[in-house]
């Protein structure tokens, strides 16, 4: 069974959260404050649900050091909408970012999402995708749309082949930047853009209205497959 951490220190919400991940047939693991849940997180977790406003401590003192041990995805859970708040957690190593009050079908879904990329990792690399109508041979380095081939620039394919390895996670624009086109450009924001726009003209069926390379405002991007 999936082993689920919970650490928030609200007990209503714990109870919410417990009742909906029992109705996935997860086994749920509680923990009120952040001395309790890093104590907890050392069983081996296979998803941790996370506040950031606990009673002893800031949640984000427990990312890095559990990303350290643990490549279990990490949602947080927080009040804190700011964006600044969400890139601060993305970059510590989070893996996805929901803003109290959320909706308990979209947190199911995105745990859902987190458990099959890792599932995915844990199995053999992935070197073939399918969305929509497209498909991506990472090993012949070949995009197809309905059938036809999509010439894409060296850029546009390094810039694909990373949102598809992370699939289902948000990542900021310094994450991206910084792996796609090299630590020197972590703030270029604009040219990021730029090339997502033009990724969006050659895979999705309506640019406009993405369904696969969808933005997270004012974080950074998550790809959908």
């Amino acid at each position: 069974m999936t082993r689920v951490l919970v650490i928030e220190d609200d007990p209503q919400i714990r109870r919410f959260l417990r009742l909906a991940l029992d109705g996935e047939g997860c086994t749920v693991q509680e923990a009120s404050r952040l001395d309790v849940g890093v104590a907890a997180s050392r069983l081996g977790p296979d998803l941790v649900l996370l506040d950031l406003g606990l009673p002893d401590g800031d949640g984000l003192a427990f990312i890095a050091p559990f990303r350290k041990t643990s490549r279990a995805p990490v949602i947080v859970l927080s009040a804190r909408g700011q964006e600044t708040d969400k890139v601060a957690a993305l970059d510590a190593g989070a893996d996805d970012y929901l803003v109290k009050p959320f909706g308990m079908a979209e947190l199911l879904a995105r745990v859902r999402a987190q458990l099959r990329r890792r599932a995915s990792e844990g199995a053999a690399e992935a070197t073939a995708f399918r969305f929509g109508e497209v498909t991506v041979d990472l090993a012949k380095r070949e995009v197809r749309r309905a059938g036809t081939q999509l010439h894409l620039s060296p850029i546009e394919f390094r810039l694909l082949e990373y949102l598809l390895a992370h699939a289902g996670r948000v990542l900021t624009h310094r994450q991206i930047l910084r792996e796609v086109w090299g630590p020197g450009h972590a703030e270029s924001g604009p040219t990021l853009r730029v090339y997502v726009g033009k990724l969006r003209h050659k895979l999705e069926a309506d640019p406009a209205q993405p369904r696969h390379l969808l933005t997270e405002i004012g974080v950074g991007y998550r790809m959908e497959i």
